[in-house]
């Protein structure tokens, strides 16, 4: 575990951004139980937090992207991120939308993108990776270079994997699934026999035998 790592994972279990709660699940919109529940736009309540979190993004972006020419946000999780670690870097940034608009100039992509421009996404939250590779194809259909994307928190499910490996898209996360559920047992948010117990949702959100306890 890398310090950046630690340090995201306490802050984001310090303020129930990562929230854990194994014997008591949530459930998803897909019904599927979930120990976890994440909402990292928490951080942008916090300032300690959120400098911690945008001073990360930027050292990250430096070291995995240093050709980066600007920052495009996944809308609307990923906007505010990108807006801030832009401004740290002395970047362009711009936005994506879910869709593109059905008035005025429709666009789909907010803010000045130059055709073979080199941009790094930026994203909140990676689960099963089906959104932000959306972002990723309709940069690459306008014309930009995209190097890759730098997200919060990654839950590291195989789908997520596999759909960034087809789209040929690297992904660097300030943080992790595994790293968080670590720490949540040292710290003591939960239990350290429940470490193995989230491992098994991340491996296989469907299968449901981690509920309870059981192996």
């Amino acid at each position: 575990m890398t310090d950046i790592q630690i340090q995201i994972a306490k802050d984001l279990l310090s303020i129930k951004a990562v929230f854990f709660r194994p014997d008591e699940p949530f459930t998803w919109a897909s019904g599927i139980k979930s120990p976890v529940y994440c909402d990292n736009r928490l951080t942008l309540a916090y300032p300690e937090v959120r400098t911690h979190v945008e001073e990360a993004l930027a050292k990250t972006v430096k070291e995995f992207y240093p050709e980066a020419e600007a920052l495009m946000g996944t809308s609307t999780a990923g906007i505010a991120h990108a807006a801030i670690t832009a401004q740290i870097m002395g970047l362009p940034m711009g936005y994506v939308r879910s869709g593109a608009k059905d008035h005025g100039r429709k666009n789909q992509i907010e803010g000045k993108l130059e055709k073979g421009q080199k941009v790094v996404v930026v994203e909140d939250l990676i689960s099963t990776g089906g959104s932000v590779i959306e972002v990723v194809n309709v940069l690459r259909e306008a014309g930009a270079e995209v190097l890759g994307i730098v997200s919060i928190f990654t839950y590291g499910m195989q789908k997520g994997l596999d759909r960034l490996a087809a789209a040929d898209v690297k992904n660097v996360s300030l943080t992790n699934f595994d790293v968080i559920a670590e720490i949540a047992a040292q710290e003591g948010y939960i239990a350290p026999t429940d470490v193995e117990r989230l491992i098994a949702f991340r491996n296989n959100p469907s299968d449901e035998s981690w509920i309870g306890g059981t192996k």
